[in-house]
């Protein structure tokens, strides 16, 4: 029996896409370029275990003199990047907490972008129990954080449902005895939840 819901942020419930933003801004080529001469998604992973902000950032666009302006926008234009919601997913976390079904989050995030986040998209605080990286200061796929979750909630492994859209992140859950979903789109994250008996087919929109 499941007593735990637990929701994934990045791609779950809003999109996260670096990349396409940059393309919109400085062009595919650019960017390509930039993103193999920069490793922008380590300085982000250093963020998400709890490293400041806009210092990490613009501490790295000055290591890089020649993306200077355009790596600061990691920071400027970070909104950007993590957009729009995703409205089926946002139905799905607000159907099971009015069903009454305890709902966690379990995400890569850091302490000041998520603060800023919580701004544009005030449904990400409504959950039972947060798990930001930032302030645990370990990301997923470390075992490490799937742990705390357990001990914090006191709820057998078995009985957690956690969906994700990186495979990694569900192959560590799944070496805890989590339920799993990798998460590819909503309708299949609502077949899931319907499947284990959440939410009939009209709760869950299919």
């Amino acid at each position: 029996m499941i007593r735990a819901v637990i929701f994934d942020i990045g791609n779950v419930l809003i999109e996260w896409q670096p990349e396409r933003h940059f393309d919109s801004v400085i062009g595919e080529a650019r960017r390509r370029q930039m993103f193999a001469e920069v490793d922008l998604h380590g300085m982000n992973d250093r963020i998400d275990m709890g490293a400041p902000f806009k210092e990490t950032i613009y501490q790295t666009a000055e290591e890089y003199p020649q993306w200077r302006s355009e790596i600061q926008l990691w920071h400027d234009q970070w909104i950007e990047m993590a957009k729009p919601e995703i409205p089926h997913s946002v139905h799905l976390l607000r159907t099971l907490r009015e069903k009454g079904v305890q709902v966690f989050s379990l995400t890569n995030f850091g302490v000041g972008s998520f603060d800023y986040a919580v701004t544009k998209y005030p449904f990400l605080v409504d959950f039972d129990r947060q798990y930001i990286s930032g302030h645990l200061q370990v990301i997923k796929p470390d075992p490490e954080i799937y742990r705390i979750v357990e001990e914090d909630c006191g709820l057998p492994p078995e009985t957690l449902l956690f969906t994700d859209d990186r495979a990694d992140n569900i192959e560590a859950a799944n070496a805890r005895s989590w339920k799993t979903h990798l998460f590819t789109g909503t309708a299949g994250w609502a077949q899931s939840l319907v499947g284990h008996g959440l939410l009939s087919e009209a709760e869950a929109q299919l």
